[in-house]
């Protein structure tokens, strides 16, 4: 019979035999300091119980040696343990959850606990190694868009092209399907956009279930992700109907997510926007290539936090 004690050494290599106070002073840390990286990666605090492990330990002497080169300093280093927990935390969940999905789909009869374990062993190692490698992907990524920003700091207020794609009456539907068939079509849906996202140099930001928020490098590329996803989503009879919002104006980037108005207005927007139809406001209309995308100027209508609005409808007349 698998028990906790096997799925922990299995996973982390070691079990629990250190407390807080000790790893902390091992790794020349303040107790405070320790307990602050704990929290910031998602954990809730052992209260002075041994914990941790040698792995832990030595994830705790790495930190240590991060500060001690003195590039960056604690309150950035614990930013970026929040990042990262907040990662792998949505990461861990989906991973578990589809292998528990597989299983139980190709092994209905065996304990779940144990087969699920059997699959950790087996792949984690090469997925451990294709996570790092994926990782160095995306940082070469990010640097790039930060050079091609002019290298933009941090929580800075920038120009972007935002979108909003939307499923229409989710919730209705939702209320009508197994949990199973809610969870294979958001699936589809997050999949599909982030193909088409990927394919035409955006950035997923971030889903919620029944709504995909992208960047696009201009706002003619944020129309062709747009109307992309208007094909693939609502161009199939067997999901739901899709809109899309779509602005460009002032934006805040911080830790991979991004605020401010445009983010807002784009929102609203979809709120607005028929079915399998894009939406955006003037001042994107007007940085289209006139000779690529037809605008149409809708009446003006109330759209919260911003008054009387004019939206535009906007599509495709030509594809290169």
């Amino acid at each position: 019979m698998t028990t906790p004690e096997d799925l922990e050494r299995a996973i982390l290599g070691a079990l629990p035999e250190l407390t807080g106070e000790e790893i902390s002073a091992a790794a020349g840390l303040t107790r405070d300091q320790s307990q602050r990286l704990w929290r910031a990666l998602g954990f809730p605090e052992a209260e002075g119980a041994a914990a941790f492990s040698t792995a832990d330990e030595e994830a705790l002497h790495r930190v240590a040696s991060i500060l001690r080169e003195g590039t960056v300093d604690f309150e950035t280093v614990l930013r970026m343990t929040r990042a990262l927990g907040q990662t792998m935390d949505r990461l861990a969940e989906w991973e578990v959850a589809t292998m528990v999905t597989m299983l139980e789909r190709t092994r209905s009869d065996q304990p779940r606990t144990p087969e699920t374990l059997r699959v950790i062993q087996t792949i984690g190692p090469d997925f451990e190694a294709l996570l790092r490698h994926v990782w160095r992907r995306h940082l070469l990524a990010a640097v790039a868009r930060i050079e091609h920003a002019d290298g933009l700091p941090e929580e800075q207020m920038a120009e972007a092209t935002v979108g909003f794609a939307d499923l229409v009456s989710f919730s209705a539907l939702t209320n009508r399907l197994r949990d199973d068939e809610i969870g294979d079509l958001v699936e589809v849906f997050e999949g599909r956009s982030h193909d088409v996202v990927a394919r035409h140099r955006g950035r997923v930001v971030k889903t919620l279930g029944d709504s995909v928020l992208f960047l696009a490098a201009s706002p003619a590329e944020g129309v062709e992700i747009a109307w992309d996803i208007v094909k693939v989503i609502g161009g199939d009879p067997r999901l739901p109907d899709v809109r899309v919002g779509m602005v460009t104006g002032s934006v805040v980037m911080r830790m991979g997510d991004v605020y401010g108005p445009a983010v807002n207005l784009a929102a609203r927007l979809v709120g607005v926007a028929r079915r399998n139809r894009v939406i955006t406001d003037r001042h994107t209309a007007d940085a289209l290539p006139a000779e690529r995308y037809e605008t149409r100027v809708l009446p003006a209508r109330p759209v919260r936090g911003f008054g009387d609005l004019h939206p535009v409808a906007v599509r495709r007349t030509r594809r290169d």
